[in-house]
């Protein structure tokens, strides 16, 4: 099935340029993330006890900081991918913010701190308004590729279809890595003031795949997501 570019935008996982409050230079964190892994009946509590204590922080802070937007957020679990470690946030067709963890990413968390961070991270993002953003982003990189097409002498609908779905898919992506370390930030702030370590949260880095810095890549590279939560952290 084709997907218009606002459809993929939509099918995307959920991140204009930011700019992240670094603080004080820190010394780099000790990895400490052989941490055992703990049985799925306690990690399914530590998320419990995560989701109780983060969710009221984090929609206090949405409803101050972005009053226009629906804070009332629905968190839930998703065991529909075996134990695919992955963690999303979208929207209903009401504009209720909508925060998935799957099973495997519950399962993956060695601690409270760790879920707990994972979780503010996610209610970052629609506190910052990442979703709406990124729709925008892919809805400029639609038109104006579509419209290079055009330009160039293209006739072809389904030519001119294809140039704006890849312009949607790059302008959704341009500044994913941005989204993505304004969400670490804000997270960082929103798992200390719901009583959590955010330095012991961000262990959970060490044991997830290291994207790097690929172009166009949805996610920053790990070191640059540890130092901004550090940064952070060291301000708080």
């Amino acid at each position: 099935m084709r997907l218009t570019p606002i459809a993929l935008v939509l099918a995307m996982a959920a991140c204009t340029p930011v700019v992240v409050d670094e603080g004080p230079a820190v010394a780099p964190l000790q990895q400490t993330a052989n941490a055992p892994k703990v049985s799925r009946a306690q990690a399914m509590n530590n998320y419990r006890r995560a989701v109780a204590r983060v969710e009221p922080v984090a929609e206090a802070l949405c409803r101050q900081r972005a009053p226009s937007l629906n804070c009332d957020f629905r968190i839930v679990i998703d065991d529909r991918n075996g134990d695919m470690v992955n963690a999303y946030q979208t929207l209903d067709n009401n504009g209720r913010p909508i925060l998935g963890f799957t099973t495997g990413l519950i399962a993956e968390a060695r601690n409270e701190d760790e879920i707990a961070f994972v979780i503010a991270h996610e209610t970052a993002h629609h506190i910052a308004g990442h979703i709406a953003r990124q729709r925008q982003n892919a809805m400029v990189g639609a038109a104006l590729l579509g419209g290079l097409a055009g330009a160039l002498g293209t006739t072809s609908a389904d030519a001119i279809n294809s140039a704006q779905q890849i312009g949607a898919t790059v302008g959704a992506r341009t500044y994913s890595k941005n989204f993505e370390l304004e969400a670490d930030a804000l997270g960082t702030r929103i798992a200390h003031s719901s009583g959590y370590d955010p330095l012991r949260g961000a262990q959970f880095f060490f044991r997830i795949p290291d994207p790097g810095d690929r172009f166009l890549g949805t996610h920053p590279a790990n070191g640059d997501r540890l130092k901004t939560v550090q940064r952070v952290a060291a301000g708080l």
